[in-house]
């Protein structure tokens, strides 16, 4: 009798722990957007004082770090997970994370550095609060898809670990 259980055993796990970063990572987008976002896009220049000077918020502690282990954790499970059933829905979170955090490298990154990079002034700039409004708005869809995205990888857990194609026997 084949001994399966290590390996679904471990399948599982890193399943598990790439569930849990990609999770983490939405936690902590959700967090933002209802607490920091609103805060430092209401009036740019003067509400960009949160991110500025010795004593302001740095989220880059938690999202340089979240991102490249998520994407281990991801890529492991994949891998560990290859041959069997749970490989497409997998496949699918994975890309489409990669595909996000590719377009976050080209426009989100960027944008939110010019827009937080502006020094400090006692009034608004109309133009800025435009820009930091558009940010807002499409980093939220960008969070909504990173949701459907987690849902995708999470329903792989439903289905079962054994391997789909079968591996061939050592021969004597």
């Amino acid at each position: 009798m084949p001994n399966h259980f290590p390996v679904n055993r471990l399948n599982n796990l890193l399943l598990a722990l790439g569930a849990i970063s990609f999770i983490t990572v939405i936690g902590g987008a959700v967090y933002e957007h209802l607490a920091f976002v609103p805060q430092w896009a209401a009036a740019p220049p003067t509400s960009l004082a949160l991110l500025q000077g010795p004593y302001g918020m740095r989220p880059e502690r938690f999202w340089m770090p979240i991102h490249p282990v998520t994407l281990l954790l991801m890529i492991a499970a994949l891998v560990a997970n290859w041959r069997t059933v749970r490989r497409r829905a997998m496949s699918m979170a994975l890309g489409g994370y990669t595909l996000v955090l590719i377009i976050t490298g080209i426009y989100f990154v960027p944008e939110l550095l010019a827009i937080t990079g502006t020094p400090y002034a006692d009034t608004v700039d109309a133009g800025l609060q435009t820009r930091a409004a558009r940010w807002e708005t499409l980093s939220i869809v960008r969070l909504v898809f990173l949701v459907a995205l987690a849902l995708t990888w999470l329903s792989a857990l439903a289905q079962p670990a054994e391997r789909k194609i079968a591996v061939p026997a050592a021969r004597a």
